[in-house]
């Protein structure tokens, strides 16, 4: 049985936020200007229905609250984008994108690669089977055609699509990656991913007998065959 995702401690959020807060502001300068307007505008406006028009000290919490989250809405926009800024160029990078989303979305990094780092990403998930391939657009379209055509024996009516990441013609800068598959249609059900997520996996794992004729120190012994027999 799969193990209850450990319950993450008060303390621990906190750490989390801040190592997300450090971050982002380390490489997004509009990112503390934005915070400071965050948390200005609305205990300003609170402080003027407080102060001016006698509104009540009730009012107080409310502000510190849309303060708050505020603050946490420029965070989450902010790190985002400061997070796809670092990854950009990142061999796995789309793989990581994708382990991050929202949703039943199974990843497995890498099915096929080559030596210059280019490589294509198994994603399974509502919208049916995705690849996403990384690196040069030539050998990477070669390594999507091998998956294609290894997947198309066993994944049967499920959708089959393949994206390029990257900033050239026909592909799919890392930044839309995202919304690219959350737009996608949902043409299978949570129980048809589990199915097909067992079945790609049993097939990942079934071993690969080597071409070729078989090595002298690998063969079996003079008289195998006919003992095997029961002679």
């Amino acid at each position: 049985m799969a193990k209850a995702p450990e319950k993450v401690s008060f303390r621990e959020r906190l750490k989390q936020i801040g190592t997300v807060f450090a971050f982002t502001a380390k490489r997004d300068k509009l990112f503390i200007p934005l915070v400071v307007v965050g948390v200005i505008v609305p205990l300003a406006a609170v402080a003027v229905l407080i102060l001016v028009l006698g509104a009540g000290w009730m009012w107080a919490p409310v502000g510190v609250m849309m303060a708050l989250l505020a603050v946490m809405i420029v965070l989450n926009l902010r790190s985002n984008k400061a997070m796809m800024i670092e990854a950009e160029g990142q061999p796995g990078a789309s793989a990581s994108i994708v382990e991050t989303m929202r949703g039943d979305w199974r990843v497995t990094p890498a099915v096929a690669s080559t030596t210059q780092l280019d490589m294509v990403h198994l994603v399974i998930g509502r919208p049916g089977v995705i690849l996403l391939g990384e690196g040069n657009p030539q050998r990477v379209r070669q390594l999507i055609g091998q998956e294609k055509r290894r997947l198309s024996k066993v994944i049967g009516t499920a959708e089959l699509r393949d994206f390029t990441v990257g900033n050239g013609e026909g592909e799919i800068p890392l930044a839309k990656l995202r919304v690219t598959l959350m737009k996608l249609p949902r043409t299978i059900t949570g129980k048809d991913v589990n199915a097909l997520d067992k079945r790609l996996k049993a097939l990942s794992a079934r071993p690969q007998l080597p071409k070729g004729a078989i090595p002298k120190n690998m063969r079996p012994p003079k008289g195998a065959y006919k003992a095997m027999r029961g002679r």
